[in-house]
């Protein structure tokens, strides 16, 4: 079992021993790595780079890692003159990567900031825009969240379906395409408490952290909001709040069990103005039964003066559901091989961690 660790400095690949984790490859030194994704046979990855003045940047390789190559971007298509929008048609960050499905293999989407999603049929060799979305009027409605504009994080296809396919925008809420992204269905029943009261529960100005999907029952999403934790049983079309999570409702990152839509995962913080564990005591939380209730599980993790905020991508559960990592913003990594029961870190010396991936 392997863990790729996107970050500021690099992208990172450890290997697992019995209870000991070794990094076993430093790829792009000193780069910043924003997103990852890797096909099936763990053979074909496909890494996103965002390197300033010289713009997005994706690197493939079809060995797992031991040789890389440079790949087309997704890029916006010039701006018409004709068109009054403030938001700049051109790529800041590749956000988040998904793809490889089974019964789509070369399809590929890419999420970026600004709000363009992309998608590519042939493995990442060309990419096209999905103008459906980017030319909805509700896109001018969206606006930045920790990012001067809007941007696609999430990207959930259905396990059943490739066509079924579902983003969630900051800040824009969460929209569902059952057509391949020809049309989309925007969900309601978010509440944003830091808007005017009302425009709360509108939907096109929900601020969706990131939303998980359940490989074995796909129409099971979870979201984690900037106003608590949010869950959908009918594929993203309508949203309930959960109550009482602890110890905080406040995060950026989620994971949902891919056998069990019952199970998921959080790391709390305190709050938007206080990005960091409640009480200084790092935790993250677990609920079994759909959040009816929760476990605050703590061992192995700091509990005294920590600092670690895990961000959006940084929280990773593997395909049989056993194990979790999780990656912070100062640098550690940690991992479970006992559904987040207990933790072991893995390192605590690398650069801040902006995504992490099971391969």
């Amino acid at each position: 079992m392997k863990l790729v660790v996107c970050s500021r400095k690099g992208l990172f690949v450890f290997n697992s021993g019995s209870r000991a984790w070794a990094m076993h490859q430093h790829h792009f030194p000193g780069e910043p790595v924003t997103a990852f994704v890797a096909d099936a046979s763990g053979r074909h990855w496909l890494a996103a780079l965002r390197l300033g003045h010289f713009g997005v940047k994706l690197r493939r390789s079809l060995d797992g890692g031991a040789t890389w190559a440079e790949a087309p971007a997704p890029a916006f298509p010039p701006k018409p003159e004709t068109v009054d929008d403030t938001v700049p048609w051109a790529v800041d960050q590749v956000w988040t990567l998904e793809g490889f499905h089974d019964k789509a293999p070369e399809r590929i989407w890419a999420g970026t900031i600004p709000g363009g999603l992309f998608r590519s049929d042939d493995g990442g060799e060309h990419w096209s825009l999905n103008r459906a979305l980017w030319d909805m009027p509700e896109r001018r409605r969206w606006f930045g969240g920790g990012y001067d504009h809007p941007g696609i994080h999430s990207i959930a296809v259905s396990s059943r379906d490739p066509h079924d396919v579902l983003v969630g925008v900051s800040c824009g809420g969460v929209w569902r395409s059952v057509d391949a992204g020809e049309t989309w269905q925007i969900g309601t029943g978010m509440f944003a408490s830091y808007m005017p009261s009302e425009r709360q529960n509108d939907p096109v100005i929900q601020d969706p952290h990131r939303v998980a999907r359940c490989r074995a029952a796909p129409e099971v999403l979870w979201a984690q909001h900037h106003c608590g934790v949010w869950r959908s049983t009918d594929s993203g079309l309508t949203w309930k709040g959960v109550d009482g999570v602890k110890p905080s409702s406040f995060g950026f990152a989620v994971a949902v069990d891919p056998n069990d839509p019952q199970r998921a995962w959080f790391v709390p913080a305190v709050a938007d103005s206080q990005r960091l564990p409640v009480d200084g005591a790092l935790a993250a939380s677990r609920t079994s039964d759909g959040g009816a209730s929760f476990e605050v599980l703590r061992q192995g993790l700091p509990q005294q003066d920590a600092y670690h905020l895990v961000y959006r991508h940084a929280l990773a559960v593997s395909p049989d559901g056993r194990w979790l990592a999780m990656g912070s913003t100062t640098g550690s990594l940690w991992v479970s091989d006992c559904e987040g029961q207990a933790w072991i870190r893995a390192s605590a010396e690398l650069p801040p961690i902006n995504a992490i991936h099971w391969t």
